[in-house]
């Protein structure tokens, strides 16, 4: 389900407190934005976890934190298979991974949009992060 994203010299794990993901703006610059809600946060505004499935999206589910498409800039993404192993995946050049900027009181968090693992990949996970072209402006809509 992506548990790390490697952007220039910084490799970011979701278990990390206060993990924050580069977030691509309309201009390609990039800001920071922190990686979903941690369980030791206690009870708060946004849901657990640090992604959102692409059917939950599709079916409503996230409009109480009136979701927006994002783009997280990335070299590469870490999966680990059921042994726990980690797997470092390279995005192709031109490719990005498709996130949801979530928003509640003044505040915003960042969850990885998932789908279905390609086939060739199944033997590490079932989840995946949905990846999309830098060119895909229907992709972007973060504030500048």
């Amino acid at each position: 389900m992506c548990g790390g994203i490697q952007y220039q010299d910084h490799k970011i794990y979701f278990p990390q407190p206060d993990a924050r993901l580069p977030v691509m703006l309309r201009h390609r610059g990039v800001t920071w934005v922190i990686w979903g809600k941690r369980k030791n946060e206690g009870f708060g505004k946004f849901p657990n976890g640090g992604w959102a499935r692409l059917d939950s999206i599709k079916a409503g589910k996230w409009k109480p934190w009136h979701p927006r498409p994002i783009l997280i800039t990335a070299e590469s993404f870490m999966e680990k298979d059921h042994d726990k192993q980690s797997h470092w995946i390279t995005l192709a050049p031109g490719m990005a991974i498709q996130a949801l900027l979530a928003e509640r009181n003044g505040e915003q968090r960042v969850y990885v949009v998932t789908e279905e693992t390609l086939p060739e990949y199944h033997w590490i996970h079932d989840r995946w992060p949905r990846l999309r072209k830098l060119s895909d402006k229907r992709a972007i809509s973060t504030k500048e």
